[in-house]
């Protein structure tokens, strides 16, 4: 029969064994600002999406199309951000990069951006739902009002790697396009590319 002083040295044991168990799981955190430039794995990240859709953006708004766009019709031309696809390797979240092409076209002040398909069904329900006699009949919006796209933008990413040794280089390629909605013409090809060298450091045992 175990006697009270074996008992409680078995649970000072076990608990000494847990707490060093914790303190070995238990993470270390550290606040950075959201713009920092951090890379631990090589893969695309938010650093990527940012860098890339500010810089096909600001490349797209400088070409010919716009220019002509506006002195044919003396407006603002309305844009669209068609679906981006992911041919990657990576799960990728196209929804991150999507959102951060649409807002370096907003802030650009050059275009109308028009909401996608899926949040137009949305503003549509609502548009119906002040149509019922519970919305104040001189603030109630009106259906037939919806501004058209001109223009839609759309494109894919894709990517290589090549490994070996604890070494790889990650090569990613992302392709825009835009164009007209109502000719199928293509007037902007954008290309961005990033290459990555990623070595491991080798483990010790």
């Amino acid at each position: 029969m175990l006697n009270c002083r074996s008992l409680f040295l078995g649970a000072a044991g076990i608990a000494v064994v847990m707490m060093l168990s914790s303190c070995a799981t238990a993470p270390k955190v550290t606040r950075t600002e959201a713009d920092e430039q951090i890379d631990l794995s090589g893969e695309w990240n938010d650093t990527d999406s940012q860098l890339v859709s500010a810089e096909m953006i600001k490349d797209v708004l400088s070409r010919p199309w716009l220019d002509d766009f506006v002195k044919k019709t003396n407006e603002k031309p309305k844009v669209i951000v068609g679906t981006i696809l992911n041919k990657s390797y990576e799960h990728i979240n196209t929804e991150t990069f999507i959102k951060d092409l649409e807002r370096e076209l907003v802030n650009s002040g050059r275009v109308i951006f028009v909401a996608s398909k899926e949040e137009r069904g949305e503003v549509r329900d609502e548009r119906k739902d002040q149509q019922t006699g519970f919305t104040e009949s001189t603030t109630a919006k009106q259906f037939g009002k919806e501004l058209g796209a001109d223009f839609m933008l759309k494109g894919t990413l894709n990517s290589i790697m090549d490994e070996i040794k604890g070494k790889k280089v990650v090569y990613y390629q992302t392709d825009l396009e835009l164009i007209d909605v109502e000719t199928n013409s293509k007037v902007w090809l954008g290309q961005k590319k990033i290459k990555k060298f990623v070595k491991r450091s080798a483990t010790k045992f």
